[in-house]
């Protein structure tokens, strides 16, 4: 009877003992999915905004519409940067006015102030945000990471065109002014404060 009970008791923490092993896998699978949604989460976020224009975000083409409309839009130019980037970096004109489906070329300077090479990437947008899905750039410094060596200062150059279908848009269609930001970070290891992907390094842009 004593034997019979140890038994049944043995078996008892045993089912329990698999229960918890069950439960800790399960928290441990949760634990992992979730660190690999935060990783996944920027560049998906990224995707969706390269893909809806959503919060600004700008669009990336390979080449020009073949229409090309009488209608005029000014394009205004910002410039920021992080704190500790050790950069000057600026427009080279405050704003160009351009006609919608017509490429434009517009240039930023940045300088590097300190005594040691900096690599940094740009984030960029731009506003009114229901214009991002129209903004199209067929050349950016943004698509690639800066390093500048220490005092070395180059033109930036940004080559982009607005879309004919924004003044389809009743959102966008009576939009007369966008501006568009940039914002310098430095990167780091790899990586940047922004958390944008690895690129190549370009000094001269494009």
């Amino acid at each position: 009877m004593t034997g019979k009970r140890n038994d049944t008791k043995d078996t008892a923490a045993e089912r329990l003992s698999r229960r918890h092993l069950v439960v800790a896998s399960a928290m441990a699978g949760l634990v992992a999915g979730m660190v690999g949604l935060s990783y996944a989460a920027v560049p998906l976020y990224q995707l969706f905004c390269q893909v809806t224009g959503y919060g600004g975000t700008t669009q990336r083409a390979e080449q020009t519409p073949d229409i090309v409309l009488d209608r005029k839009v000014t394009i205004r130019f910002d410039a920021n940067m992080a704190r500790d980037m050790g950069w000057k970096f600026r427009p080279a004109q405050r704003q160009i006015e351009v006609r919608i489906g017509e490429s434009a070329l517009a240039f930023y300077e940045a300088e590097n102030i300190t005594g040691k090479s900096i690599t940094g990437a740009a984030t960029f947008n731009v506003t009114p945000e229901a214009a991002g899905v129209y903004f199209s750039k067929v050349q950016c410094f943004c698509f690639t990471e800066q390093t500048l060596a220490p005092n070395q200062r180059v033109d930036m150059p940004v080559t982009f065109f607005i879309d004919p279908e924004f003044v389809k848009d009743r959102e966008t269609k009576n939009i007369q002014e966008i501006t568009l930001s940039y914002t310098f970070f430095p990167v780091k290891d790899g990586k940047d404060v922004a958390g944008r992907a690895d690129g190549q390094s370009n000094p001269s842009g494009g």
